[in-house]
């Protein structure tokens, strides 16, 4: 069972990924004119061409993060990134020539990262080790998952420290009572932006993302919603998304309801019987593991007696979501859209 601390078991499915918008990340026309791919800052905290890191005022910045504080005297400019959300937002926020190295891809890249995604190093196809992320000589570290410092393979927050090298990780997985929102969404955008000294270009990105999610919602505004089942994977049981996560808010704001939102978990398993007895009229597959990975769970729905009168099965209404569509990162807000010309295709075009 996925604990919320750690990324779900490669053997259980996850997430998949929305079709995405023709349109790049807008971020304003501030910030294409400053030009994404520089390093630098000037002295008023927006991306410049100087190319020295330390140039951006504001600092030092001090951040807390899942309990960690971490004093920055200048913008980090040696980053690995263990995972692909961290890497994305890092490329979305235009700071590619800080990025040394990244791991552990789950899904296609956005169409319009794809070519500085592909030029960043990649150190790993799952999590790499300790020494292998100390090779890449990093002054950050920024982890997806919980397991990207998990201490049983070496990878501690407190060794990178020791070690002279800055951690942080995904707000998604610093626990918490409260669940997971879109607000923890822009509030990540936001921390970020102001660890590297970019903080217009995440206001500029968190806008955008804003925008997306706003129109969306507003379009089924009004419509009745419509149950969702969320199929993770399993076989003797579903693994699906609990109302403490994120993918249960992206389904609300997109005119739907996760048919557990009851469940007091990011994750967990539920029978198939309860399944049957919710009658979900869409089911959101979660996409990762590679090529086919979702015909075999459709054609795992489709061929169970026991589900054949459950309405999204009977009427084969699936919409598949990648899994870092539904992760605190950047593409939580094309999910939305996805979700809701899915679930109410008469208003959403």
């Amino acid at each position: 069972m996925y604990d919320g601390l750690s990324r779900p078991p490669l053997s259980t499915p996850a997430r998949r990924r929305p079709a995405l918008r023709a349109a790049a990340l807008a971020l304003s026309a501030a910030l294409l004119a400053a030009g994404c791919g520089s390093s630098g800052n000037g002295a008023d905290g927006k991306a410049g061409s100087s190319g020295a890191p330390g140039s951006a005022e504001g600092f030092p910045v001090t951040v807390e993060n899942c309990g960690v504080k971490t004093t920055y005297d200048e913008p980090p400019s040696r980053v690995v990134t263990i995972h692909q959300h961290p890497a994305e937002l890092l490329l979305a926020l235009g700071l590619k020539d800080r990025m040394v190295g990244t791991a552990f891809p789950d899904s296609a890249v956005l169409p319009e990262l794809e070519k500085d995604y592909e030029a960043v190093p990649e150190l790993a196809k799952k999590e790499p080790s300790f020494e292998t992320v100390l090779e890449a000589e990093p002054d950050l570290v920024y982890g997806g998952y919980g397991s990207a410092f998990a201490e049983n393979e070496g990878r501690s927050r407190k060794a990178f420290t020791d070690a002279g090298i800055d951690t942080y990780l995904n707000r998604e997985y610093c626990g918490g009572e409260k669940g997971v929102t879109m607000r923890d969404t822009y509030d990540e955008i936001r921390t970020v932006g102001k660890i590297f000294g970019v903080p217009d270009r995440a206001d500029a990105l968190v806008a955008d993302l804003q925008d997306r999610v706003g129109e969306a919602s507003s379009a089924v505004k009004g419509e009745s919603k419509v149950p969702v089942f969320v199929y993770d994977s399993g076989d003797k049981s579903a693994f699906t998304a609990g109302g403490k996560g994120l993918g249960s808010e992206l389904i609300d704001l997109a005119g739907g309801e996760n048919v557990f939102a009851d469940l007091d978990e990011v994750f967990g398993d539920v029978s198939w019987e309860q399944v049957v007895e919710r009658k979900p009229e869409v089911i959101a597959i979660y996409d990762y593991e590679g090529a086919g990975n979702v015909e075999r769970k459709k054609k795992f729905l489709l061929g169970q007696p026991a589900l054949a009168e459950v309405p999204a099965v009977k009427n084969k209404r699936f919409v598949v979501l990648p899994l870092t569509a539904t992760l605190v990162g950047i593409r939580s807000a094309y999910a939305v859209e996805d979700l809701a010309k899915a679930l109410h295709p008469q208003s959403v075009r």
